[in-house]
């Protein structure tokens, strides 16, 4: 009977690799899990949020986890995918996908296999995360999706890189940036003449 007791309470997660790092979030949270595929970029967005995928016809926010958590981009791979998840955004079951390296397994962790994240060493904000499960000999990270992919911590992003997405978007369209110089040209030779 205690083993049955114990089989309950123990609950299944889906690993997945980034930068060289395993995370892990509830499977019951995972809704599927898709290759990579064109990414529409949405203006305004923070950098962490890479755009937006057709998902049969529903539109999903792509996250980039690298990026949320202060890495560069990471490159496009055969094996990066996306784990479409689901998050209570506002009271509101949204599904959003989280773009990583690849995905690694379903591991099944019980109460004494997950510890406290440690106060220093991970890339992760603490608050972020849920503990850190044990599985063999390593520890995997496990998250906090509905804090990491909250509306005010989305919103904090957009406020934190408004100015540096700005500048980026700028310089990297030549179309915008020679128009205000042709205008300034014109009344130039206006002044001039």
């Amino acid at each position: 009977m205690s083993d049955s007791i114990e089989k309950a309470t123990r609950s299944n997660y889906l690993s997945f690799m980034l930068a060289g790092e395993e995370y892990g979030v509830g499977i019951l949270r995972v809704r599927e899990i898709i290759e990579h595929r064109p990414i529409t970029r949405v203006p305004g967005m923070p950098a962490a949020v890479q755009g937006v995928i057709n998902l049969r016809g529903s539109v999903v926010p792509v996250v980039d986890l690298a990026v949320k958590f202060g890495l560069p981009p990471r490159p496009i791979t055969r094996w990066t995918c996306f784990v479409i998840v689901e998050v209570s955004l506002d009271g509101k079951q949204t599904a959003m996908g989280l773009l990583t390296d690849s995905v690694s397994e379903v591991l099944e962790l019980g109460p004494d296999d997950i510890e406290s994240p440690p106060a220093f060493g991970t890339r992760v904000r603490l608050d972020f995360l849920l503990g850190m499960g044990r599985h063999e000999s390593k520890f995997i990270m496990l998250l906090d999706l509905d804090r990491l992919l909250s509306v005010s911590e989305l919103l904090s992003l957009v406020a934190a890189t408004t100015p540096d997405a700005t500048e980026p978007v700028s310089a990297a369209e030549p179309v915008p940036a020679p128009a205000p110089a042709a205008e300034a040209t014109p009344d130039e030779a206006s002044g001039n003449g």
